[in-house]
Parts: C-alpha cells; sequence; structure tokens
C-alpha cells in the first residue's frame, strides 16, 4: 500500500477546513500555486479526484477517507505530545495550528455544560477545535470524517465508533415577563401558540415544534418562527421580547428564578437524551475527551 506524503494530506486536509484553496494557501504559509500541484500529485498518487470544485468545495468519498486519516494521524500526534507532556512537564505543550482536534458539538451544549466540561483539556494546550451544529447533525461531521468526536441526539454508533450516553437535557418554553403578560396571559395552551412567533436556531431545527407537539397532544405542528443561529442569541431575543421560544433550563434557570423570563408551561418540559460517539480508537486524548465530557454531562443533565 501507498505511502502518502503526510504534508500533501494536510494540505487536503487545509482545503476542506478552509473551504478553499487561497485560504488553505495562508493557513499553510505557501503559495496557493504550491497548494494546487500538492493536491494533483496526491490525486495521481490516489488515481481519483479527491475535492469537488464546487461552492462551498466538498471532499469526493476517497477525499473524506483521506480526510479521516489525516486526523487520525492528528489524534496520534496529539497523544504524542500529551505523553512527551507527562515525561517533561516544563516543556511547551500545545500542537501547530494543522494539529487541531475538532469535535462537534451542539449549540445548546456549547452554551451550557460543555465548555466547563472541556476547560481542564483546553487548559492543558490540547488544540481544540469545537463546530458547532444542531444537535440532530452533528453525526454527519462524524461520518464525514471531520471530526473525531461529536455530541449528538442519535443513539445508533456508526461503524468503527463508539457511542457513550451522558443524560437528558431538559427544554422548557420560555418568554419574557411582559411579553407573556400581553400575549399569553394565560400561557401557552393548544390554541394560543398559534398566536405567537417562536424563535428557532435555524431551518434544521425543529424544537420548539416538538415540544408544542408534545406537550398538546399533536401530531403536525406549524409554527410562526424567527431564527438567530446562536443559543445566546435566541436567549437575548426573547429577552428583547420578540417571542417565545423552547430554550435548556439550565441555561434560562436563574432568569426563570428572578422573574425576568416566565415558565409559559409550567411543569412540562422536553427532555432530549445526548450522546458522545468518538472513533473506536485507543487513543489517551480521545480517553480524556469521553471522560471530561461523561463528567461534565453526569452533574448537569438529568
Amino acid at each position: 500500500m501507498s505511502t502518502f506524503d503526510p504534508i500533501a494530506l494536510e494540505c487536503l486536509a487545509a482545503i476542506v477546513e478552509e473551504g478553499g484553496f487561497e485560504r488553505a494557501a495562508h493557513r499553510l504559509n505557501v503559495t496557493q500555486s504550491a497548494v494546487s500541484q500538492r493536491l494533483r500529485a496526491l490525486e495521481a498518487q490516489v488515481g481519483s479526484v479527491l475535492i469537488v470544485r464546487s461552492r462551498p468545495l466538498r471532499p469526493t468519498s476517497s477525499g473524506q477517507l483521506l480526510l479521516k486519516h489525516t486526523k487520525q494521524v492528528r489524534l496520534l500526534r496529539a497523544d504524542l505530545e500529551r505523553d512527551l507532556q507527562e515525561l517533561a512537564p516544563s516543556a511547551q505543550g500545545g500542537g501547530r495550528e494543522e494539529e487541531r482536534i475538532a469535535i462537534a458539538v451542539n449549540a445548546d451544549s456549547i452554551a451550557t455544560w460543555a465548555l466547563e466540561a472541556l476547560g481542564p483539556l483546553a487548559r492543558q494546550r490540547l488544540p481544540l477545535e469545537i463546530i458547532a451544529d444542531d444537535q440532530d447533525f452533528t453525526l454527519e461531521w462524524l461520518r464525514s470524517g471531520q471530526v473525531l468526536g461529536c455530541v449528538t441526539t442519535v443513539k445508533q454508533a456508526l461503524r468503527g465508533c463508539r457511542m457513550v450516553p451522558l443524560g437528558a437535557m431538559r427544554y422548557v418554553a420560555v418568554a419574557q415577563a411582559e411579553f407573556a403578560a400581553r400575549f399569553l396571559p394565560h400561557g401557552l395552551t393548544q390554541h394560543s401558540f398559534r398566536e405567537v412567533p417562536f424563535v428557532s436556531f435555524n431551518r434544521k431545527d425543529d424544537m420548539s415544534a416538538e415540544f408544542v407537539a408534545r406537550a398538546f397532544g399533536l401530531k403536525r405542528v406549524s409554527l410562526h418562527q424567527l431564527f438567530v443561529p446562536s443559543t445566546e442569541g435566541q436567549l437575548r431575543a426573547v429577552q428583547a421580547g420578540w417571542a417565545v421560544a423552547v430554550l435548556p433550563e439550565l441555561l434560562v434557570r436563574t432568569h426563570l428564578e428572578d422573574g425576568s423570563l416566565v415558565d409559559l408551561a409550567p411543569g412540562t418540559s422536553l427532555p432530549i437524551a445526548l450522546y458522545w460517539h468518538c472513533w473506536n480508537l485507543e487513543s489517551a486524548v480521545l480517553n480524556a475527551l469521553t471522560d471530561a465530557l461523561t463528567a461534565g454531562a453526569g452533574a448537569a443533565l438529568a
């Protein structure tokens, strides 16, 4: 089997991760022509096209396999860096830019418990890259080989990966106190939910519709929605009186306690089970990530 040039592999990864040849060249501190030459040489060695020149650029099936291999090599380097750091604690840690350890985490976990859980690893200078997406879609980043692990709502493990249950995040429907008094004086009901807008993460986010459907025993729900692609941004929109939102109880707990936000359906919550998926490899870094996220989730989630 051919041995692939690690410089060419990192060039492929840079093109995919940066979304283009020019930005990849800037990251690698080489010319755009050099990036193209390295990619052509790798494609010639593999015998197939590795990048679809579309907008945005995307890897082919062969490109995804090589991208996954590149990230596995990065993981081995990170393991080595960790071991060397233990042998020589005074040595400077931290990997190069191209050796980032990428994981995909749903935005709600980032806004509540995940950053605190990962804090000790970040302070140990593990070169983390956290990619945010909707919790139902973070697994696609792992499936495509662009990350080595993800927090997701999907339970079934991918081939070659392992899964660890993290617990359930509880969601509640909230609104600004004045907004609720004006538009929902009797709270969220089977009829009143049609009269108000809901703020959601993006068009893939069906949390609000799922909450309303479960709360009132409805099969299909159509909502008037606004979109704010940030969990913290959704909270700020609710606080500004834009709309209703279905948000993690962890995020809004203090605002409910001080009365600035109102629980529109007291006693009703939507529990969403979360799982950590990662490559099934023997790796100190992967084990550290798994332990950190499991412990953090255990302290914060139901």
